[in-house]
């Protein structure tokens, strides 16, 4: 299939099916995804975007701003739109207890969030059992997608007692500058790291084909007094991650 037949609106475009301009940015993320379209491959130009689908310039120009906000194309200045390339892999140090927000900020990448789900529910078996806590109990949830410089990493699923966070929504940036401030930061945690297949909705979320390898790492962080103040499960691009551990040869 070529890039005229790929674009052919008999084979993706649907009357009703919402905006024109998502129906066509998710085509492109399709081909992005499906690896069709190739990291590092130009996009036509808009005019001849707008000639294969029917849409205007506009439509088009909507679609792939809306690609490159999301870090999936690269827009040059005088040169077009391309497919962004493969992530550059991070090494994550495993002796360090930091949120993702400082970690990005120490290799001087922006760092942003994209909500998922925010606010207080009942509490899942799993939360009970790592949160101590009683089906009675309320837990406050936290779900964001995280990217560095626009391009996605990582997907957070915190869980806190609602007696340490009370409002998930004053989390913005990062939820460990909201424990420091309400004297609720953890001091050490264990960390369980597991390979696994990305689902369906995952992959889309990180910009990678369904089933790719990534990271699962569950996290149950602790106050100095022994009391577990976090329960967070997370899943990283497998392509843009290493984790490093130091180890120290034990005295006989």
């Amino acid at each position: 299939m070529n890039v005229s037949e790929f674009l052919s609106p008999a084979l993706w475009f649907a009357a009703g099916g919402g905006p024109r301009y998502v129906q066509l940015r998710k085509r492109l993320s399709d081909g992005i995804v499906e690896g069709f379209l190739l990291p590092g491959a130009p996009l036509p130009p808009e005019r001849e975007v707008a000639k294969l689908t029917g849409m205007s310039r506009v439509t088009v120009r909507k679609a792939i701003q809306s690609l490159a906000a999301d870090g999936l194309i690269v827009q040059k200045q005088g040169s077009g739109s391309f497919v962004a390339t493969s992530l550059p892999q991070i090494e994550q140090s495993l002796s360090r207890l930091t949120s993702f927000t400082e970690d990005m900020s120490r290799r001087g990448m922006a760092s942003t969030s994209r909500w998922l789900e925010r606010g207080v529910f009942m509490p899942s078996p799993d939360e009970m059992l790592a949160l101590a806590l009683s089906p009675d109990d309320s837990v406050s949830r936290i779900s964001r997608l995280r990217t560095a410089d626009n391009r996605p990493m990582a997907i957070e699923r915190a869980s806190l007692p609602t007696d340490i966070l009370a409002d998930p929504l004053r989390v913005n940036a990062s939820l460990y500058e909201v424990l420091t401030e309400s004297g609720f930061k953890p001091v050490r945690a264990l960390q369980k790291i597991s390979a696994v297949n990305l689902s369906d909705e995952d992959a889309r979320l990180l910009a990678v084909m369904p089933g790719k390898a990534g990271l699962q790492i569950e996290r149950t962080s602790y106050l100095a007094s022994g009391r577990v103040v976090e329960f967070t499960q997370s899943i990283y691009r497998g392509d843009a991650y290493h984790f490093v551990a130091e180890l120290r040869l034990a005295k006989e």
